[in-house]
């Protein structure tokens, strides 16, 4: 049986340069995450993740409006508590395959980053957001909390204090204000998206791909240890990465006065 046409599929994957671009596909409803969006999510965030070919992720929504405005809360809607529940943990799931992912994920926020939308983008190690993006995390009005990692990432990485504003109050903040709190690490005007997405392509793909999976472990895994657990565990990766092919080469590189050559090993 032929496979789903690209243009068919509520999320898709481009591949080009040792980058491969996820497209949350579905444009018309500010690319919510259905289900249909969600199976082709857990899809090709399983298949990037072992293929050698891929050294960078770029994850980002089709259309002019939006990143990801959140769950599809027309299916959300008929849901039973077990079956959100599930939901939830299937959500959570997907993301922390994407965090954990030994590659690094750069979210391209092209609009509405809400909810789920915001929680995805959590999830990333770079967000990089055009000046005309919005940001929260509105759950509260709707008599929910967010259940796909915004409760406990957004604490982790801007601080309980403003966390539990935009947390509690349901509130949206812009581009320029989510750059003020680390939420994002880059503002640009639309038309620079692109452009400045590539740029920082160029630098990730110039290095060593095995040493970049290490230092996401190191970080990721560190943060859920106490500080000398840590600190032994960031040298178990130091010793990894010294006994590649790559760091011979970096170190011989740099003797030599020119460019490594890193080949993943």
């Amino acid at each position: 049986m032929p496979s789903e046409p690209e243009a068919t599929k509520a999320a898709v994957v481009e591949q080009r340069d040792e980058v491969a671009t996820i497209i949350l596909n579905r444009p018309a409803a500010l690319n919510a995450l259905g289900d249909r969006l969600l199976s082709d999510l857990e899809l090709i965030v399983r298949d990037t993740a072992i293929d050698p070919a891929v050294r960078v992720v770029v994850i980002t929504g089709a259309g002019e409006k939006a990143f990801c405005a959140g769950a599809d809360l027309t299916e959300l809607s008929t849901m039973t508590p077990a079956a959100a529940g599930a939901l939830s943990r299937r959500i959570q799931r997907i993301f922390n395959d994407l965090e954990a992912m030994r590659k690094p994920v750069i979210a391209k926020i092209n609009g509405f980053c809400l909810a789920a939308g915001l929680e995805l983008a959590l999830a990333c190690d770079i967000r990089i957001a055009a000046a005309t993006a919005v940001f929260g995390l509105p759950e509260t009005t709707l008599g929910l909390i967010p259940g796909c990692g915004g409760t406990q990432r957004l604490p982790r990485l801007i601080g309980k204090t403003k966390a539990m504003e935009l947390l509690l109050t349901g509130g949206r903040i812009d581009a320029a204000e989510a750059a003020q709190l680390g939420l994002v690490n880059v503002v640009v005007p639309v038309h620079e998206l692109e452009r400045t997405v590539d740029g920082l392509l160029t630098k990730l793909r110039s290095q060593s791909p095995v040493a970049l999976g290490l230092l996401k472990a190191a970080v990721n895994t560190g943060l859920e240890l106490d500080l000398m657990q840590a600190l032994e565990y960031e040298a178990h990766c130091f010793e990894a990465a010294f006994q590649t092919e790559d760091a011979r080469e970096g170190l011989a590189a740099f003797l030599e006065k020119r460019k490594p050559e890193f080949v993943g090993r």
